[in-house]
């Protein structure tokens, strides 16, 4: 199993998906390679370089760029999203694995959960104040 620098950039930053982070965890276990050019060298290879010549590419994952708020995830459990934002969410989520809103939508799922009351109510509001938004 081959993995590219992005990759084990990733890893290093805990953005992979929980398998892929999996799959490089046991490569590394398994690494016995003593030519110098095993996985833990080319890791440590690049946690030394992770500053140098960064790409537009890493600046962008990074600084979490394409991830969904957190207004937008609280609005994608109240049903509240456009649809097309919706299924970018969603996507983002499921396809890309994106560890930092996973946990962000299970943290307000949790929240909701302790106060179905309080969800129900926002709900509602939504829903009566939708029809007096301005759309421009």
């Amino acid at each position: 199993m081959s993995f590219s620098d992005d990759d084990l950039s990733a890893y290093l930053r805990e953005q992979l998906p929980v398998g892929r982070s999996s799959e490089i965890e046991q490569a590394l276990r398994d690494d016995r390679s003593s030519d110098g050019q095993g996985l833990r060298r080319r890791l440590a290879a690049v946690a030394a370089g992770a500053e140098e010549g960064r790409s537009v590419g890493a600046i962008w994952r990074e600084a979490r760029l394409s991830c969904p708020t957190r207004d937008e995830l609280g609005a994608l459990l109240l049903g509240a999203l456009d649809p097309e934002v919706e299924r970018y969410a969603l996507f983002h989520i499921r396809e890309v694995g994106c560890r930092v809103c996973a946990a962000n939508l299970a943290d307000l799922e949790e929240a909701a959960s302790r106060s179905p009351e309080i969800a129900q109510r926002r709900k509602r509001v939504f829903q009566t104040s939708a029809g007096h938004l301005k759309t421009e």
